[in-house]
């Protein structure tokens, strides 16, 4: 079977702030901007990579309640709501850059006792971002 990961789908509270993360900071391209103001879908990805993320206006399926959307926006905040894994070749060289801009730093490069070293930031929404070494 010949299966591979196309999308993945992360929320998105200020679409340019996450422009200006995924895009500006990380290099990524955007392969897609659908939709103006905050209903935008943004398609971003490594350029070259077969898979993409979909940043996407929170809590878009329908049928939730006022009460779950409020607990979604809660979860997003606090950054227990949506995340990703990314690896680079030098951790050192990425994290530095990360941190020098700005970005949330939730963890400093770090030897994890499952044999990963890694760190985690937060993206303009709260989605934690853990960047591996690869």
């Amino acid at each position: 079977m010949d299966i591979t990961i196309h999308a993945t789908f992360l929320p998105h509270t200020d679409p340019e702030a996450s422009l200006a993360f995924y895009r500006d900071l990380l290099g990524w391209e955007v392969r897609a901007d659908v939709g103006q103001g905050a209903m935008r879908w943004i398609t971003v990805a490594p350029a070259g990579s077969g898979s993409s993320v979909v940043l996407e206006p929170p809590a878009m399926a329908e049928g939730l309640t006022d009460v779950q959307r409020t607990v979604i926006a809660e979860m997003i905040e606090g950054g227990s709501y949506g995340y990703i894994q990314l690896s680079t070749p030098d951790l050192e060289a990425v994290f530095d850059k990360l941190q020098g801009s700005g970005a949330d730093v939730v963890q400093e490069p770090t030897d994890q006792p499952w044999g990963a070293r890694d760190c985690v930031f937060r993206d303009p929404a709260g989605n934690n971002v853990r960047i591996i070494q690869a």
